[in-house]
C-alpha cells in the first residue's frame, strides 16, 4: 500500500498532499502521514510555507468511521492538528469537494484556508451521536462566534464555498477548478504580502463579543434542547461551545476531548453508527448478483393527485423528464397545477431560481390523458386511487401501450403486487414502488419484488431510489410490506389502549417523549382521517380478524373530522394552524362508544406503560416480517421505521433498540400482555428462537 501522505518542496513551498481514497478520510495512515509532514515542514528552513492539498475529488471528508469503537491506534487527530497549528511558518490548506467533521478540523487547525467554488464543509458528527472531537468546538466559535457555531454544528448541516466566507471560516474562494494550482497561487499572495502565522486558537474577537451576552448560553440551550428531541450529542455539543467563552484553550481541547470519548460509547452513538452504516447496507439485496439496472431517461406518473404529483416532482427534480396521465383535462390541469405549486414555493424558499422552475415545469414535464403518451417511458409508476380493480385496470391498459423492457411500478400502500402483475403479459417487469407523502420530501422508497419479478427490474428500482435520493428497501409481497404491516400492528394496539380507558392524548404525548415526531393520532389527522378508515374497510371485508377497535376513528370519518386538512379530527386546528389542540368533544365520543360496547374501562396507562407495549407489539411484528422472509434483514426493518415511520434515529430502529434493551425482556413482555389479547401478543417464532439460542438480531444482519 502506498503512502496515504506525500510532500514535495516546490519553489519554497513545502506541498503535503493526501491520497487516501476514496474520500480521503483521516484514518491512522492520514494521520501518521500528516504528523511526520509537519515534522520535516519544521526542519526544513528553507521551505517558506506549507500547503495541504489533497488528491482525488475532495479534501478530508471526514475520520474512519470504520475506526470507531476499536482501540486507538496512533496518534489522535486533535494532536495532529495541535501540530499543524503550532507550526512556525504560514500553514495553508486548499478544500475542494468537501471538508467534513475531522476534515475541517485539519483545515480549522491551518492558518489560511482556501475553498474551491464548488465545496462544501461542515461538522456533521451530530449524525452519529458525537460532537467534533479534534478541536471544532473550540476553533469554530473563534472564527464566527457562540451563536452561529452552535447552529453550525448541533445541525451538522453542510456550507457552501459563499457562506464559509462570509462567515469567516475560510479566507477566499477560488473559481479555479485544480485545487493544487489554486493553493500555490494563494500561498503566493501570502508569502507576497509577508501575512504572518494565524491560530485560529488564540483569536479572540468573536468570543470578546459573546462574553458581553450573559443570557447567551441559556438562550441557546433551550433552542438546541428542544430540536434535539432526546438526543444527546447537540445538547453535549454546546457544552463543549460554551467551554471556549471561560475556560483556556487547551484545557477545553481535553475536555472536548472527554465528551467525545463519553458519546463515542453511549447507546446513542452506537445506535446512530448502526443507522449510518445500515442506510448503506441495504441496497444489497440477492439480485444484485445477476441483475443490472435498466437505464431511465423518460419517466411516466400515472395519476396527478397529492401521491402522483409528488412522485413526479421527485423525478423532475432529479432531472428525468416526466410525463403525468390523468383521466380527464380537469384532472390533467389539477396535477399540473399542483406540481407547479410545489415547485413556485422551491423558488420562494430560495432552493432554486425562476430559470430552474421553469425549465422543470416546461421542458422536463407534460400532462396528458392518453396513455399512448406513455409509449417511449423507460419507468411508469401507477399512483391511482388505493383500489384493486382500478389498478388492474390501469395496467391491462399499460400493458397494451408500454414499450418492450419498460419498467412498470405500482405505487401501492398495501395492495397485492404479484395479483396486479397477473394481469400483464410481463409480469417480469413489474414491482412496487411505495413512495411515502410527501413524495419529493420523504426519504424511504419500499421496493416491492413481486414473485416474478426480474432481478433487473428489482435493480432498477433501487437505482431509481439512488438517482432521487432516496433510501431503498427491499420488501416482499404481503399486505402493507414492512412499513405499513408493522404500522397496523402498533395502530390496532393504540386503538385497543384507548377503548380500554387510556387518552389518546396520553398515548401521543408518551410516543412524542420516546422521540417520534408525532403520535399516531396527529399522524392520523396529517395523513387525513379517511386513509385508514378506507384500508379498514377494505380489510373487513376481506375477512379483518380480531378485536376491532377503531370505531372512535370511523365516527369522526363519517362525520368528515378528517384531520389537518378539514381543520378538525383528533385534534381541533384553529384557522389552519399546522398544531392541533385537545378536543373535549372528541373525548365525550370516545366515552359514548366505550358504553355503546359495554367495554370494562380499566385505569389510564402510565406513559412508561404505553411504550413498553408499543415497543413490543412495533418488535414483534418486526421479528415476522424478517421471520417470514418479507424483510431481508432485521436493518431493513430498521431502516423503514427510520426513514419512513419517525422512529428516532438515535434508537437506531426497533430491532437495533431491543438488541440494546434485551430481546428477553421483550418476550416476557409479550408472555404478560398474551393473558389479555393470546393471539394479538402471540410471540414470534423467530424472537422465541433468538431468546433461546441467546443470540441477537444483529447476528442476521449479515445475511442477503
Amino acid at each position: 500500500m502506498t503512502n496515504p501522505v506525500s510532500a514535495t518542496l516546490e519553489d519554497g513551498i513545502f506541498i503535503v498532499t493526501i491520497d487516501n481514497p476514496p474520500v480521503n478520510a483521516a484514518s491512522e495512515a492520514v494521520r501518521a502521514g500528516l504528523a511526520q509532514a509537519a515534522s520535516q515542514f519544521a526542519a526544513d528552513r528553507s521551505a517558506k510555507a506549507m500547503l495541504i492539498v489533497a488528491a482525488g475529488r475532495t479534501f478530508v471528508a471526514g475520520a474512519d468511521i470504520r475506526e470507531f469503537g476499536k482501540p486507538l491506534s496512533g496518534l489522535a487527530l486533535p494532536d495532529v492538528v495541535g501540530r499543524i497549528e503550532a507550526l512556525d511558518r504560514p500553514v495553508i490548506c486548499v478544500i475542494h469537494g468537501t471538508a467534513l467533521g475531522g476534515g475541517l478540523e485539519i483545515a480549522l487547525g491551518c492558518h489560511y484556508r482556501l475553498m474551491l467554488k464548488s465545496a462544501k464543509i461542515g461538522l456533521p458528527e451530530v449524525a452519529i451521536g458525537l460532537l467534533p472531537g479534534a478541536g471544532g468546538t473550540q476553533r469554530l466559535p473563534r472564527l464566527v462566534g457562540i451563536e452561529q457555531a452552535t447552529e453550525i454544528i448541533t445541525s451538522g448541516r453542510q456550507i457552501g464555498a459563499a457562506e464559509a466566507a462570509a462567515l469567516g471560516i475560510v479566507d477566499q474562494v477560488s473559481d479555479n477548478p485544480d485545487p493544487k494550482s489554486a493553493g500555490l497561487a494563494f500561498t503566493r499572495e501570502i508569502l507576497a504580502a509577508g501575512r504572518p502565522v494565524r491560530r485560529t486558537s488564540e483569536r479572540e474577537e468573536k468570543l470578546a463579543a459573546d462574553r458581553a451576552r450573559p443570557d447567551l448560553i441559556a438562550t441557546l440551550r433551550k433552542s438546541v434542547e428542544a430540536k434535539a428531541r432526546g438526543q444527546i450529542s447537540p445538547v453535549r455539543a454546546l457544552d463543549a461551545i460554551a467551554l471556549s467563552l471561560d475556560t483556556p484553550f487547551a484545557e477545553a481541547m481535553q475536555k472536548e476531548r472527554a465528551m467525545f470519548m463519553e458519546l463515542l460509547a453511549s447507546d446513542q452513538s452506537k445506535a446512530l453508527i448502526h443507522a449510518f452504516f445500515s442506510e448503506r447496507a441495504v441496497s444489497r439485496i440477492p439480485e444484485q448478483e445477476s441483475g443490472r439496472p435498466r437505464e431511465i431517461r423518460t419517466a411516466g406518473v400515472i395519476g396527478g393527485g397529492t401521491m402522483g404529483s409528488g412522485i413526479a416532482l421527485s423525478m423532475l427534480l432529479a432531472g428525468i423528464p416526466v410525463t403525468m396521465v390523468e383521466r380527464d383535462e380537469e384532472g390533467a390541469a389539477r396535477g399540473r397545477a399542483n406540481v407547479e405549486k410545489v415547485l413556485d414555493e422551491g423558488v420562494a424558499r430560495g432552493r432554486y431560481d425562476l430559470t430552474r422552475r421553469n425549465r422543470l415545469a416546461h421542458d422536463l414535464f407534460r400532462v396528458s390523458t392518453d396513455f399512448s403518451a406513455l409509449r417511449e417511458a423507460d419507468l411508469i409508476i401507477e399512483a391511482a386511487f388505493e383500489d384493486m380493480e382500478i389498478k388492474k385496470d390501469v395496467f391491462r391498459r399499460l400493458d397494451q401501450v408500454a414499450k418492450a423492457g419498460a419498467t412498470l411500478a405500482s405505487n401501492t400502500s398495501y395492495l397485492d403486487i404479484d395479483a396486479i402483475a397477473s394481469v400483464t403479459n410481463r409480469p417480469a417487469d413489474v414491482l412496487g414502488l411505495h413512495f411515502f407523502s410527501p413524495a419529493h420530501i420523504m426519504k424511504l422508497l419500499e421496493i416491492v419484488v413481486a414473485k416474478n419479478t426480474s432481478a433487473d427490474t428489482a435493480m432498477t428500482g433501487f437505482a431509481l431510489a439512488k438517482a432521487l435520493g432516496k433510501t431503498g428497501v427491499r420488501a416482499g409481497v404481503c399486505d402493507g410490506f414492512i412499513g405499513n404491516r408493522i404500522l397496523e400492528r402498533y395502530l390496532r394496539l393504540a386503538a385497543t389502549m384507548v377503548e380500554d380507558g387510556t387518552s389518546p392524548y396520553a398515548i401521543d404525548r408518551a410516543v412524542v417523549g420516546f422521540g417520534y415526531p408525532m403520535g399516531p393520532h396527529q399522524m392520523g389527522d396529517l395523513a387525513g382521517l379517511d386513509i385508514g378508515w378506507l384500508a379498514r374497510k377494505r380489510r373487513i371485508a376481506e375477512g379483518y380478524k380480531g378485536r376491532y377497535a377503531f370505531d372512535y376513528l370511523d365516527r369522526l370519518a363519517e362525520m368528515k373530522r378528517l384531520g389537518q386538512k378539514t381543520g378538525r379530527g383528533c385534534y381541533i386546528y384553529p384557522e389552519g394552524a399546522r398544531k392541533g389542540e385537545e378536543d373535549p368533544e372528541f373525548l365525550a365520543l370516545i366515552e359514548e362508544i366505550r358504553k355503546e360496547k359495554a367495554i370494562a374501562v380499566r385505569p389510564a396507562l402510565s406513559e412508561a406503560e404505553i411504550i413498553r407495549r408499543y415497543l413490543a407489539i412495533m418488535i414483534n411484528e418486526g421479528a415476522r416480517v424478517v421471520e417470514e422472509g418479507i424483510a431481508l434483514r432485521p436493518l431493513d426493518v430498521d431502516m423503514v421505521m427510520l426513514a419512513g415511520y419517525g422512529f428516532p434515529r438515535w434508537r437506531g430502529g426497533p430491532m437495533h433498540y431491543v438488541d440494546s434493551i434485551g430481546l428477553a425482556k421483550v418476550l416476557a413482555d409479550l408472555e404478560e400482555f398474551a393473558a389479555e389479547d393470546q393471539e394479538f401478543y402471540k410471540p414470534a417464532d423467530l424472537l422465541v428462537e433468538l431468546v433461546r439460542k441467546g443470540q441477537t438480531f444483529a447476528s442476521l444482519n449479515d445475511r442477503s
